[in-house]
């Protein structure tokens, strides 16, 4: 654990609100806060450095704190069950998907009454059962290793009267070349069995309020049952899906799918929760492919998929609570943490308490990208970063060096199966100031990325003396297309992928109106994600379909627990980002940025604008942008480009233009056909600067390009690509429509 960290309740607070913050230090003890506005969140000395202002409240100053636990593992808590009195036989039977059978003992369904607990579970040498009574613990192991991704029943059932553990487990599709059913049972004489209102666990066993022996992969139909109906008969029926007669509980998955509940359909309604996120809408036993879309069908979809390393709601305790002062300018705050170990700093966003009353102009922070990416761990770049960090004074933290706090949709789980939900709801490690990354390779540059990177551009702004007011993806998909009318135009940050029918819709509704918006990223408007049903605090994130990605869904498993709408590509869904914003993904390279070019549309009298202070420059074959903080050019990492046949309006102007030669850039996936080269490399391997109109006299200019706010900061922002972009913005905040000459024919 690091020695102080914490998160945040939301990434965005009013003028006038408050905001609570959830802190934990390594072992307890006092730790000291303080809060700053943030001008520039890059460390890097060769740049404009870190700079802050410091912003005095009432929480400034030494707290006492406590140490907040961290605990990973997807499982369900039912809190109450009868198990009964205790004399008749009782019997734990499930089906099971296991991925990591070997890992050891893993918890499949557990249950605890009286002074006995009772777990069905999988280890190294098959599914096997535990007695925990008072006379001893007693376990009975089927002897044989279950086949990994695979369906299986298996069952346990323990009788007091004969004192007998039985274990037993067979495949819904036997192998040929192995047989994998098997039956043991071990004697534990005047043992008691679980009885009276008790407790169960699924996917882990708890104990004392706690849960381990986290299963990894899909269980569906766990269920207790009681009699003394014998274990062969108990898989048989398992396997059939038919109902037992003497059920105890039934937790049917296809109930309930978009929520955290497990329904019980059992007679006395023991229903539990989900903690920590596991996945659902996973085919199940009955799963035969000719349904896809689990709302038509969900009996198909009755398996959950658990982790030992999913994380949901971290659940810590609330700490300090910012009452935010009116004054305070609107803009990137941190709150700082500190401890005689360590130090850390907490990114959230203070909003006008009256959205475009003081300013004209919004920077949209991306943070459902922000969430999304929380929390990516790649091997080895806290190693990497360590000495950069403290020549620098930043924060040395990565999260391959902290697994504790959970994963990325950018990462595999333990058992290599795709991370699918994210949440904000825990320290998220790499989101924040003082920070950089170091991305691959940028031996000179700053290595920034998401929040640190995204601050160039209200750098810029202040260093212009351009009003400006932050908002946030969270907010937009609350408060739609009427937040975003009360400004007269909309910066976008380096990196907005991450996106929900809410937030798209609202900018399309903007832009309609005669709303301006400057997209100044890359590979932006690309992915559709799902929020959680009672907020924004997780996504869910289906990779169906083409895309650039680390994983893809598996058949059948393509649409969103979350909403039951499909996953994917916004250009999958009928939405491709060219119809949004002109440009949209076209190519990915390494870390590495190059110049830009202008074209003869420069010269178009619809962007004279653009020429103001760069006459010299703003010439067909003038070039800039070919220095930069981020890969060292504007053009890099991820481009966009404009394509007419995906959306891009006919109008569009592509003013310049970077094709990039470099080896390392490839067309992205959902460009390849077949296994030939799809066009040339100035087909798709390059980034347009695009501009257009839209209705009602707004307008967009798009950059198409990951690393080109890399490029603002350069000699202190006095270059080319900071004055564009600043021409841009002054332009689109100007309440002069925007209009475009129509033609006879």
């Amino acid at each position: 654990m690091l020695p102080v960290t914490g998160y945040a309740e939301h990434w965005s607070v009013r003028q006038g609100g408050t905001l609570r913050f959830m802190i934990g230090v390594k072992g307890g003890g006092p730790y000291r806060a303080r809060v700053a506005r943030i001008h520039c969140g890059d460390p890097n000395p060769a740049g404009p450095g870190y700079r802050e202002v410091p912003m005095p409240c009432a929480i400034e100053g030494e707290h006492p704190g406590i140490e907040q636990p961290m605990r990973l593992g997807s499982w369900v808590e039912v809190p109450a069950v009868d198990l009964g009195a205790g004399d008749t036989p009782l019997a734990l039977v499930a089906t099971i998907w296991p991925t990591l059978p070997g890992r050891g003992e893993q918890a499949v369904l557990s249950c605890r009454g009286g002074d006995a607990k009772l777990t069905l579970g999988l280890g190294p040498r098959g599914a096997f059962a535990r007695l925990v009574a008072p006379a001893g613990t007693v376990m009975a192991e089927a002897g044989v290793p279950l086949t990994e991704r695979a369906w299986h029943d298996i069952a346990c059932r323990f009788d007091p009267a004969e004192g007998r553990l039985e274990i037993a487990q067979a495949p819904q599709r036997p192998r040929l070349d192995l047989e994998e059913a098997a039956a043991a049972a071990a004697m534990s004489p005047g043992a008691a069995a679980p009885q009276g209102i008790g407790s169960a666990a699924i996917a882990a066993e708890e104990a004392g309020g706690l849960a381990r022996q986290h299963f990894n992969g899909k269980i569906a139909r766990p269920r207790i049952l009681r009699g003394v109906a014998a274990l062969a008969d108990r898989l048989r029926a398992q396997a059939s899906g038919a109902a037992p007669a003497d059920v105890v509980a039934d937790w049917d998955f296809a109930i309930g799918i978009p929520t955290d509940e497990a329904a019980d359909t059992g007679p006395g309604r023991w229903h539990g929760r989900c903690r920590n996120l596991p996945t659902r809408a996973m085919t199940g036993p009955s799963w035969t492919g000719a349904v896809h879309r689990w709302t038509e069908a969900p009996h198909h979809y009755d398996a959950i998929h658990f982790h030992e390393d999913d994380i949901g709601d971290a659940g810590w305790s609330p700490s300090l609570t910012l009452a935010v002062p009116e004054g305070w300018p609107s803009g990137v705050y941190a709150l700082h943490l500190e401890t005689e170990g360590g130090r850390d700093n907490i990114v959230f966003h203070v909003r006008a308490k009256e959205p475009g009353r003081r300013a004209r102009v919004a920077f949209l922070a991306p943070t459902f990208t922000y969430t999304v990416y929380s929390q990516f761990v790649r091997p080895g770049r806290q190693a990497r970063i360590a000495d950069r960090a403290a020549a620098w004074g930043a924060l040395p933290q990565a999260p391959d060096g902290h697994p504790e706090y959970g994963l990325s949709p950018y990462n595999h789980h333990a058992d290599g199966s795709g991370v699918v939900m994210s949440t904000m709801r825990r320290p998220m490690i790499d989101k924040r100031v003082n920070q950089f990354h170091l991305m691959d390779p940028d031996p000179a540059g700053s290595g920034t990325y998401w929040i640190a990177a995204d601050t160039y551009v209200t750098d810029l702004l202040e260093r212009r003396g351009i009003d400006y007011e932050v908002i946030t993806d969270h907010d937009v998909h609350a408060e739609g297309a009427e937040l975003l009318s009360r400004y007269a135009v909309v910066l976008t940050g380096q990196h907005p992928e991450y996106h929900t029918y809410e937030t798209l819709d609202a900018i399309d509704g903007y832009l309609k109106g005669g709303g301006r918006f400057v997209y100044l990223g890359g590979n932006g408007f690309y992915w559709r994600i799902a929020p959680h049903h009672d907020g924004l605090w997780a996504f869910e994130l289906r990779r169906a379909e083409g895309g650039i990605r680390l994983w893809e869904t598996m058949p059948g498993e393509g649409y969103h627990a979350f909403d039951g709408g499909y996953g994917g590509l916004w250009r999958r869904l009928g939405r491709p980002p060219q119809a949004l914003v002109g440009v949209g993904f076209s190519s990915q390279g390494d870390y590495n940025g190059h110049p830009y070019t202008f074209t003869d549309a420069i010269l178009d009298p619809r962007v004279a604008f653009l020429r103001e202070g760069l006459d010299s420059i703003a010439q067909p074959g003038g070039i800039f942008g070919d220095r930069g903080l981020m890969g060292g050019g504007a053009a890099g990492h991820e481009l966009d480009r404009a394509d007419v046949s995906l959306g891009t309006p006919r109008h569009a102007l592509v003013v310049a233009r970077a094709v990039v030669q470099e080896p390392s850039y490839q067309p992205v996936n959902e460009e390849r056909r077949d296994h030939t080269w799809p066009g040339s490399r100035e087909d798709l391997i390059r980034s347009d600067i695009t501009f257009f109109e839209t209705p009602n006299g707004g307008a967009v200019f798009s950059v198409g390009s990951m690393n080109f706010i890399g490029a603002l900061p350069v000699d202190g922002y006095a270059n080319a690509t900071a004055r564009l972009v600043e021409n841009v913005v002054r332009r689109f905040a100007d309440s002069a429509p925007f209009s475009v000459t129509r033609g006879a024919g």
